[in-house]
């Protein structure tokens, strides 16, 4: 069964985003408030979507807190 790990995968999109106020805890980037899209895929073929929102850093790209719509 390990061959079937290496079959399904993860992405995660930001299909809009807009400057928030704050700052990266991490590096010290700005902030913006993004919807998120995470879609699950089986063979290059996506079965699964979940719709959220973040607040990211624009600049390392780390997900600084996250909540549902």
């Amino acid at each position: 069964m390990v061959f079937f790990c290496f079959l399904v995968d993860q992405r995660r999109r930001v299909s809009s985003s807009k400057p928030a106020a704050g700052i990266c805890s991490r590096c010290g980037g700005g902030a913006s408030v993004a919807d998120m899209k995470t879609e699950t895929r089986f063979c290059y073929v996506p079965f699964y979507w979940k719709y959220w929102r973040a607040i990211i850093c624009t600049f390392c790209g780390a997900v600084l807190k996250s909540y549902r719509r």
